[in-house]
């Protein structure tokens, strides 16, 4: 087909292939396109662009003979489509035969389900004729039933039947239509599959042509690396040229340095002669001081001895008195342990105690140095300031080291010890440089002077010297340095030259803040030039900086004396600088001689005195080997083999190195030429041993450091010191073996040395055995061994060096010769550690050096054939070649009973030998094969879990022990486990080390009722499988929670979480469905029946709270269960802290005493005063003592102590997380009907499971008032009134909070009065409640105050109660009658409270009331004339003049107790006579209930006798003018009596009145008593009128009632007015008269 008719045939698309959804195309159409314009690439494809551009850019890019043409970008991109749209055809194909293949399964099934029904009408229809027979109605007619629902059942599946038959025959079209599209494309999918095979080819010549580009690249690559090497090894030839003209420069410097040397040698010769006498002198001390050390120790070593007596005797007496104190504790029945506990832990508090005096007083000591060298640094300054002092003036001063040592001893009276001793010396040698270098100046003639002075002085001071100390002290001009200009600050030359031991910075302090490290630090911190050059110039930048607290300045003092005329520093002062800021100087070193040189750099500053360290180190050599022993190993004798040893200098100078055999010595012995104290038996025993063993490298290094340091005569520190007696004893014993045995030693080492020469004829060296190593350079030494004899061949050898200062390098190199032809190469074969029925391979390698080949046969132990051989057990082996074979080692359980030998079966151990037969050889080659043999098993503790009966609804987990019995690490897991098990942890996947155990979780969740019988598979890592049985029954029930688990969120202490689950009975009576169960699972299934249910919360659980807790649940009904989390502080943690604070006080409280008790000792007070300091701390003491710890028992809630532990315990509170799980028990149903109080029956079958996950965190809020309690119980209130409580709460989180309050009742009686506001952290917020209650029962309302946080629950209760309060006095008007002018009368009501509160009352007065005039009484009109009526009174009468009420109550206001009675007083005091005094008294309660209403009245009197009655002639209100005057002529009182008879039924009822005589009680008048009499009582009886009585006498306080009784006589005129007047005398101590007129009328108006 041509290549056209292909691209047509592609654009052939049916009607079925779209439908598919695939679409074939050549692009043939777009190829055109394609070449004009480029198309962007689909996503999958990005990677055809970089091909298509590099195919484009490489134009020599040819593909072979058969693809000569080069593939176009459309061409491959049409590759690929054709090859997708292929690929979906292909899917699209294979979905239609899985739909195929579907529809023919259905169609079965639903024959299947046809003929099963068939049946079933048949059998059906047959039974119905049988019932017939018998004549069962209604066995027919639901027989009849069942088969009409069969038969509806039957034409639905045979019309299901044909749906699927139509549609299994369309698919089958489909299908058809899909292989016909297959085969129309089958030319097409060949021409792909073609240019598939092409691009690949294509792509390997690509990838081709890259590889031989990236050697080309790596060949430049290499040649430009060439060229590298070449410039370099340029530049450094140039660099040789450069250092070797600098060396001859520093040559001549040196010669100028010799010049000035040779000056100061003589300088010193001079003084010679004065520093031998000062010598003298100054060894003559040190014996004195090393005579009164030993005396020291002698006595301080009795001291010591003493003490540890004493200490014994201590401690026996301590042992006894502890044995008599359990043996007394014992007897009183009291716990010995807790008793020794606790004095235990008194005397480690004391022991801490005494302790940190000892630190106090060893700081103070230090602070007291610190302070004394500050001092001494003060008045070293100020003696440089000074030019010239006075050598007297000097000597007179006193010397800051005398003052520090008396300032020392003031402190501790105790001798110092040699530390102190050699502190003392330092600081006065200090002292005394600074002194002495003082003292120079810049005058050349007074430095001779005082030049002698001062060198004698510091002679006899110090033994520490610079070797050249005179060259340095003049003034000295550097060389000319043209290379380096730069404007350094001099040193002026009044400073002095200090002295190179660097100072001790004093602690200072900044802002409060010591400072216990230098003002300042220098980066870098030591200033080091290393290997320098004589004449060299050398620079180093150094950066101060301040780290103090405070600004400070930096000032140079100078360099030390060492340094002086080779270092100069160039510094500019910077002058304050800030804390963190640093400044910068520049130290250049110009060394004139060649050795090391230290010194340092002194700075000053605000905080103190510091120094920067210099180091100058010069060029030195420092040689070593990589290797001192060098070992062959063994070889066959004829054989040469060389090996090398890398000589390294890792110095900055060469030297020359020269290999010396001459000796042929090993190490051991080839250093030692003196005699040791040593027998010669110890020194063979250690040649011995050296010489057989490679391991004991470190004995033969030291025993050359001993020999060396032996040669050279240097004397060996001792790490512990000998007593004299004990040192000179040593030295006799040495003297005494010393010829013996350096006879001996000198025996073995001409012994030794012939051998050594024998034994290394077979060892020689190389080339190299002399030569120069330069600085920073390696050689390669080369060995090499020929043997000639079998055995053993030993070298040894030192490499030395030409320079001084460089030791010699011992070498020892040894061999061994074996003459064997063949061997093999790992005679001992590991295998380390292997398990039964396990395979392990190793190879044996055998090495032969014969001439001829030779046959070689491997045999083993009988014993072990059935677990080992090797393969092949015959070889050849080839001459001068090796031969290798295959060990193979399969171990099996029966090991121990196979191989007894060499298998230890309790360890595990096994230990094979083997060998190889070679043919001609006598000898057999041996071999052992090494390995430890362990099981591989995974044991489980248990082989059968029972999980016993568990709901459908719950987990069970139970735990098993998984060991691992091998000595090998397994991993393991469980494989193909149910869906109803989990295995835990991990999922059941893990390593178990060797033999360790870990404990398996499994958890069973069933999902059906009925038996489980199942094996869990456990596989190890070596695929055994290791099985477990588990069986378990699934119950159901009757009850379901609709939740198992409850999360509860993070709740604060003092909040509460609520959540809500139902708990459901879903069996119904019409409807339960029965699922087949077995005879274990049938016990556990209950008919159906009302459930009664009861959670029962474990003890831990006391913070939960779920309501109902019980109840009982119908079939098909559900019940709302409330789970309420409320965490709170247990009582136990409160008493324990409670027991923790006063512990702690306690002893802060001791630690208070015991500081009290050391200022009391160190005071040097009157001793008055220290004794009564010190009863006074004793009686504190002792009754501290007194007071015991509170017991845990005797706490109340709401005390002092409880409250300061719960506020501990709440702000040190951290985040708390408890799990608990709680059972609901379900009855197996009602109690029996016969008796309904019995017990119900409950099966443990039926329990259910309720998780519960609770988080507590740290409340952000705290109530600090009322002992933290949160319900504010107002108790009883009386209705009415208002009762005001605060409830104060404290923010202790560390964020704002915004309060908020839930919304009270509106109606309700409790009511919120203030605004809350943000709380702050650690801020208090106070909420003010009020209790007003308006009805007579009990209130209670939840207070909610919401934060972002936490909510808090306040429960406010109360009581309204209604008061109960009764009077003696029932109301009404009390008259206190008359009282004499300015005198008082009282009368007292009770009132008595009867209900069951605290009641308040008041007492008011109109007359102090400010709503007067009450009642409707106007005063206006009264006086103006309207008063006729006399029933018109005033409430509040007349008052007195002075302005003070008339009518007094006490108390005013109060309260009464319930139960309880309050006299209420009631006075009445006039100041001036009259008849209207009144008042009104109201006593109410404080919800303004009336008590009791009285109108008081009263009237006052300026006479003893009195006439009270009659009518009314005046107003009841007196006015505010003076009383008219009486008539002339007119004698006696007036007093009206209107007497009004009425007329009924024609007869006339007489008209009575009664008038009042009284005597008033008083003490002003002498006369007790008085009398009354009328005149002319006849006139009136003819009148009508009658008196009685008509005179008669009245006691004191008494009244006497007077009646007078009108009677009309005959002949009186209707509607006439009888009037008379007659006088009324009283007599008392006055006389007074009153003129009564009486006046008499009928009435006959009817009533």
């Amino acid at each position: 087909m041509s290549e056209e008719e292909k691209e047509g045939s592609c654009d052939v698309t049916s009607d079925s292939s779209g439908l598919l959804g695939v679409h074939l195309s050549s692009d043939h159409d777009t190829e055109d396109e394609v070449s004009d314009q480029e198309l962007p690439l689909p996503p999958d494809l990005d990677w055809l662009d970089e091909l298509t551009e590099e195919d484009d850019g490489e134009c020599d890019f040819k593909v072979g003979a058969d693809y000569g043409k080069k593939r176009s970008y459309a061409e491959t991109a049409r590759m690929f489509k054709l090859r997708r749209n292929l690929d979906q055809l292909d899917s699209f194909h294979q979905q239609k035969e899985h739909d195929v293949l579907k529809a023919r399964e259905a169609l079965n099934l639903c024959c299947q389900n046809i003929k099963s029904l068939l049946e079933q009408r048949d059998n059906l229809e047959d039974e119905i004729e049988q019932q017939k027979a018998a004549d069962n109605s209604v066995a027919v007619f639901r027989l009849r039933a069942q088969h009409k629902n069969l038969c509806q059942k039957l034409r639905s599946e045979e019309e299901l039947e044909g749906h699927i038959n139509t549609e299994l025959k369309q698919l089958e079209l489909e299908l058809s239509k899909v292989e016909l599209e297959l085969g129309k494309f089958s030319s097409l999918r060949q021409e792909v599959q073609e240019e598939e095979r092409v691009f690949q080819i294509l792509k390997a010549q690509k990838a081709a042509t890259r590889l031989q580009q990236e050697r080309e690249a790596g060949q430049n690559l290499q040649l430009k690396m060439q060229h590298l090497r070449d410039k370099q090894s340029a530049m450094m030839r140039k660099e040789e040229q450069e250092s070797q003209k600098k060396f001859e420069e520093s040559q001549a410097h040196r010669k100028t340095a010799a010049k000035y040397l040779k000056q100061s040698t003589r300088r010193i010769h001079q003084q010679e002669a004065e520093k031998e006498q000062q010598n003298q002198q100054l060894l003559e001390k040190r014996i004195q001081a090393v005579e009164s050390l030993k005396s020291n120790i002698a006595a301080a070593q009795e001291t010591l001895r003493v003490q540890q007596i004493r200490v014994k005797a201590n401690a026996q007496k301590k042992e006894k008195q502890q044995r008599q104190l359990k043996e007394s504790l014992q007897t009183q029945d009291i716990t010995s342990i807790k008793h020794m506990y606790q004095q235990k832990k008194q005397e480690e508090i004391k022991q801490k105690q005494l302790e940190f005096k000892e630190r106090q007083q060893s700081k103070k000591g230090e602070i007291v140095a610190k302070m004394l060298q500050e001092e001494q640094l003060v008045m070293s300054s100020k003696r440089h300031q000074a030019k010239m002092p006075k050598p007297s003036t000097a000597d007179r001063l006193p010397s800051p080291g005398k003052a520090r040592e008396n300032l020392l001893h003031y402190l501790d009276p105790s001798p110092p010890s040699p530390t102190e001793e050699r502190a003392t010396v330092q600081s006065r040698q200090f002292s005394d440089t600074s002194r002495s270098s003082s003292a120079s100046s810049n005058d050349e003639d007074a430095e001779d002077t005082t030049q002698q002075e001062v060198d004698h002085q510091r002679l006899t001071d110090s033994l520490a010297e610079p070797e050249f100390c005179g060259l340095w002290d003049q003034n000295y001009k550097m060389l000319p340095n043209e290379k380096t200009a730069v404007v350094q600050t001099k040193v002026q030359v009044e400073e002095p030259a200090l002295a190179c031991g660097k100072p001790s910075v004093p602690a200072k302090k900044g802002h409060g803040k010591e400072l216990k490290t230098a003002p300042f630090t220098s980066k870098p911190e030591v200033i080091l030039f290393k290997d320098f050059e004589v004449g060299q110039t050398y620079k180093k930048k150094i950066v101060l900086t301040n780290v103090g607290y405070t600004t400070n300045h930096c000032k140079l003092l100078g360099m030390c004396t060492r340094l002086t005329d080779f270092v100069s520093i160039n510094f500019e002062s910077p002058g304050f600088l800030s804390a963190g800021m640093s400044c910068e100087l520049q130290a250049v070193f110009q060394p004139m001689i060649n050795e090391d040189m230290d010194g340092h750099i002194l700075f000053t500053s605000g905080a103190g005195s510091f120094s920067v360290p210099v180091r100058c180190t010069t060029k030195k050599c420092e040689l070593e080997v990589d290797s001192q022993l060098l070992d062959f190993g063994s070889h066959v004798v004829g054989q040469t083999i060389s090996r090398t040893i890398t000589l390294m200098n890792k110095g900055a100078l060469g030297t020359l190195f020269s290999l010396d055999t001459s000796t042929c010595l090993i190490p051991e012995t080839h250093y030692v030429q003196t005699p040791l104290p040593v027998p010669a038996v110890i020194c063979q025993e250690t040649n011995d041993q050296s010489t057989t063993s490679s391991s004991q490298n470190s004995s033969t290094s030291t025993s050359m450091s001993t020999s060396t340091s032996t040669d050279t005569g240097e004397i060996q520190p001792q790490p512990d010191r000998q007593e004299p007696a004990e040192a000179t004893q040593n030295e006799k014993s040495n003297e005494g073996t010393e010829a013996v045995g350096g006879a001996r030693l000198l025996t073995v080492v001409e012994a030794q040395a012939d051998e050594s020469v024998q034994d290394s004829s077979d060892i020689s060296l190389g080339n190299v055995q002399d030569g120069e190593i330069g600085p920073f350079q390696s050689i390669k030494l080369e060995v090499v061994f020929t043997p000639t004899v079998p055995g053993e061949a030993k070298l040894g050898f030192l490499i030395k060096f030409s320079h001084p200062s460089s030791k010699p390098i011992p070498v020892q190199v040894r061999g061994i010769a074996v003459s064997i032809p063949v061997w093999v190469i790992q005679p001992n074969i590991d295998l380390k550690i292997c398990m039964f029925d396990c395979l392990y391979q190793d190879t044996i390698t055998v090495q032969s050096r014969a001439s001829t080949a030779l046959k070689v046969t491997f045999e083993v132990c009988p014993e072990m054939r059935k677990h080992m051989d090797i393969v092949p057990k015959t070889g050849f082996i080839q001459a001068q070649s090796s031969f290798n074979a295959q060990l193979r080692f399969l171990p099996r359980l029966s090991l121990s009973k196979d191989v007894t030998t060499c298998f230890d079966s309790d360890t595990g151990v096994l230990e094979v030998p083997a060998e190889v037969q070679v043919a001609g050889q006598v000898q057999p080659v041996h071999l052992t094969v090494h390995a430890v043999v362990t099981s591989s098993d995974l044991q489980f503790e248990s082989t059968e879990v029972d999980f016993g009966y568990c709901s459908i609804f719950q987990s069970v987990k139970s735990s098993v022990r998984l060991t691992n019995m091998s000595l090998l690490p397994q991993d393991f897991g469980f494989l193909d486990a149910p869906e109803f098990i989990e295995v835990q942890p991990n999922d059941g996947f893990g390593t178990l080390l060797p033999q360790e155990t870990l404990q398996i979780d499994l958890i069973f969740s069933p999902s059906k009722v009925k038996d489980y019988n199942f094996q869990l598979h456990c596989k190890s890592g070596i695929n055994r499988d290791f099985l477990l049985s588990c069986r378990a029954v699934g119950v159901r029930p009757p009850l379901e929670l609709s939740h198992s688990l409850v999360k509860f969120g993070a709740t604060a202490l003092g909040d509460h979480s609520t959540a809500v689950l139902y708990l459901i009975n879903p069996q119904t009576s019409r409807n339960q469905s029965k699922p087949p169960v077995t005879a274990v699972a049938k016990d556990a299934l209950t008919p159906v029946a009302p459930r009664l249910f009861s959670f029962v919360l474990p003890k831990k659980c006391s913070h939960v709270s779920i309501a109902p807790s019980t109840g009982r649940l119908l079939p098909g009904e559900k019940c709302l269960v409330q789970v309420t989390f409320r965490p709170k502080l247990l009582e136990q943690e409160i008493k324990r802290e409670v027991i923790r604070l006063h512990q702690q006080a306690r002893l802060l409280r001791e630690r208070e005493l015991n500081l009290i008790k050391e200022q009391e000792e160190n005071s040097k007070k009157k001793k008055s005063s220290a004794k009564r300091r010190n009863s006074k701390m004793s009686d504190e003491q002792n009754t501290y003592e007194q007071s015991e710890s509170p017991k845990p028992d005797d706490l109340q809630q709401g005390s002092e102590q409880y409250e300061k532990a719960r506020t501990s315990l709440l702000y040190s509170y951290t985040q708390r997380y408890n799990e608990h799980i709680v059972p609901c028990f379900i009855s197996d149903g009602d109690p029996p009907e016969e008796d309904r109080q019995a017990q119900p029956t409950w099966s443990p079958f039926n329990a259910l499971y309720l998780k519960l996950q609770c988080p507590v965190v740290r409340p952000a809020l705290m109530v600090t008032s009322d002992n933290g309690q949160t319900i504010v119980d107002f108790r009883r209130v009386s209705v009415g009134e208002t009762m005001i409580k605060r409830f104060t709460v404290q923010n202790i989180s560390d964020e704002s909070l915004q309060m908020r309050t839930s919304v009270l009742d509106t109606l309700g009686p409790f009511s919120i009065l203030n605004a809350l506001r943000v709380i702050r952290p650690g801020g208090k917020r106070t909420l003010v409640l009020a209790f007003s209650p308006a009805e007579e029962k009990k209130h209670c309302e939840i207070l909610e105050i919401n934060t972002t946080k936490m909510s808090l629950e306040l429960t406010l209760c109360g009581e309204g109660v209604f008061p109960t309060v009764t009077s003696s006095h029932p109301g009404g008007l009390l008259d206190f009658g008359y009282v004499f002018e300015k005198e008082r009368i009282s009368q007292v009501v009770q009132l008595r409270n009867s209900s069951v509160v605290e009641v308040g009352f008041r007492t008011l007065l109109a007359s102090l009331s400010l709503s007067r005039p009450q009642d409707g009484v106007d005063t206006v009109d009264i006086l103006l004339g309207s008063y006729t009526d006399s029933q018109v009174q005033p409430t509040v009468g007349t008052q007195n003049y002075s302005g003070l009420s008339v009518f007094s109550v006490v108390p005013g206001e109060g309260s009464i107790a319930p139960g309880q009675s309050q006299n209420v007083t009631i006075t009445f005091q006039p100041d001036h006579p009259s008849v209207n005094y009144s008042d009104k008294l109201t006593i109410e309660l404080m919800n303004k209930s009336k008590v009791c209403v009285m109108d008081l009245k009263g009237a006052a009197s300026s006479q003893h006798m009195y006439l009270h009655g009659g009518d009314v002639l005046t107003v009841p209100i007196e006015s505010l003018l003076p009383p008219l005057p009486a008539a002339p002529g007119e004698k006696g009182i007036p007093v009206l009596v209107t007497l009004c008879a009425r007329s009924s039924g024609g007869a006339v009822i007489p008209a009575v009145r009664e008038l009042q005589v009284g005597c008033v009680c008083t003490t002003q008048h002498s006369k007790k008593s008085g009398e009354f009499s009328w005149d002319d009582v006849g006139s009136l009886q003819e009148q009508g009128f009658s008196v009685e009585p008509s005179k008669g006498a009245v006691e004191s306080g008494q009244i006497c009632t007077i009646t007078v009784t009108w009677t009309p006589q005959s002949g009186y005129k209707p509607y006439d007015v009888v009037q008379t007047c007659v006088s009324l005398t009283l007599r008392g101590d006055e006389r007074y008269i009153y003129k009564v007129t009486l006046m008499a009328l009928v009435s006959y108006s009817a009533e």
